[in-house]
């Protein structure tokens, strides 16, 4: 991992001004509220789940958010940051693999989540979601981080894929703080636990 201290007053690079990384910051700012259409539609539409769908489907999230708590065990709090200021570019881990670590494992949880329902029509319109909400998203965070941290980051965003993982030529190891990880991804694993458990109640009532 390369720590650089930032400057508040750091201007921003063009790629900042950009329409779809300024998009990009308004969604940044309302991320938590993205996942909300795949927690809703399962309970508004009737689905037909199998056995051998939600046990794929729980494969899924359950790797959804084995990559979270790597990512997160990385990066530590600054994931669930809102402003635009970042302390610290990391740069191992699963962030060695892809820029991206926790959003791919976002769409796999509620993709999970779609095929647990039994909604098979809902993963098509999953991933044009995804695609729509975390392009400009992720436009949004390179612009600032090449803002912050200039040709470190430039260099790291030439050898890291922004999403499909690749296994990286040489990789410098840095901390991995699993109790941060844990202790941050708390409310989200229970909020997982109760919506399975909603879910659940949801087809035995039907």
């Amino acid at each position: 991992m390369t720590s650089i201290s930032p400057t508040a007053a750091s201007p921003a690079c063009p790629a900042e001004h950009a329409p779809l990384a300024r998009v990009g910051g308004w969604l940044f700012r309302r991320r938590g509220f993205l996942p909300v259409p795949f927690i809703v539609v399962p309970f508004i539409w009737q689905g037909v789940p199998m056995q051998s769908s939600t046990a794929f489907g729980a494969l899924f999230v359950a790797f959804g958010e084995s990559l979270r708590l790597w990512g997160v065990a990385a990066a530590g709090s600054e994931t669930r940051r809102r402003s635009r200021m970042v302390t610290s570019l990391v740069t191992h881990g699963p962030f060695a693999w892809t820029r991206n670590p926790l959003y791919f494992g976002n769409f796999f949880i509620w993709t999970g989540f779609s095929v647990i329902a039994g909604i098979q029509w809902l993963l098509p319109v999953a991933v044009t979601v995804f695609a729509l909400e975390y392009t400009p998203i992720v436009r949004y965070e390179e612009a600032v981080l090449e803002t912050t941290f200039g040709d470190e980051y430039r260099r790291y965003r030439a050898r890291t894929p922004r999403w499909l993982p690749v296994a990286p030529v040489f990789e410098r190891g840095g901390p991995l703080c699993w109790r941060t990880a844990w202790r941050s991804e708390r409310s989200t694993l229970l909020q997982f636990a109760a919506l399975a458990a909603m879910l659940g109640v949801s087809q035995a009532v039907r």
